[in-house]
């Protein structure tokens, strides 16, 4: 009798420490995890913020360069797929895609000196630099926060519980490989 109590109490001390081992565990996954998806729609809102405030901005320099139709096309398309795209590493292609065609806007804009000087030009550039500064600590804070996750997904214990229970690794908000290279800017205007 005394063979099986002893039994029964080393099973339920083994069960009692997988739970005080597996529950914590469990729990800082799941907060862990809702920090990574706070900082991934922090970057989703400042992102939207950027596109809300493009068609303002193209709207100012059509009145100027209404010949300058193929930036402002690639402006809307690079748009486009920035709010279609669906995981991090879209939108980080995207991302790229749009920074790429507002640099080049910003050639056009050096062009017209009175659009410089147009306040509500000056205040839609402000706004967007201002947004695009939020967008890069948007994007280090996610980065931050799925480095952190990521960490406790491949430490023990976390990697037992986190095979048991789903939680695998996330994608960080990385560059598009273009972002590396430096727009080519050609003031001299030939063509």
């Amino acid at each position: 009798m005394k063979k099986s109590y002893l039994g029964l109490g080393i099973i339920a001390a083994i069960i009692i420490a997988v739970l005080v081992m597996f529950v914590p565990s469990y729990n800082n996954f799941v907060s862990l995890e809702e920090n990574v998806d706070k900082s991934y729609a922090q970057i989703e809102n400042q992102l939207q913020r950027r596109l809300d405030l493009i068609p303002n901005l193209v709207n100012t320099v059509k009145g100027y360069a209404a010949h300058e139709e193929e930036v402002l096309t690639a402006i809307a398309d690079a748009r486009a797929r920035l709010a279609g795209a669906g995981s991090p590493e879209e939108e980080a292609t995207a991302n790229a895609e749009l920074s790429g065609a507002l640099s080049r806007l910003l050639v056009v804009v050096e062009n017209y000196p009175d659009l410089k000087a147009n306040q509500q030009f000056a205040q839609l550039m402000d706004e967007l630099a201002g947004t695009e500064n939020r967008i890069s600590v948007a994007r280090k804070d996610y980065n931050d926060q799925v480095a952190e996750y990521n960490s406790r997904v491949k430490r023990f214990p976390g990697v037992i519980v986190a095979n048991i229970t789903g939680f695998n690794e996330k994608e960080y908000f990385e560059a598009d490989e273009r972002a590396q290279q430096a727009p080519e800017v050609d003031f001299g205007g030939t063509d």
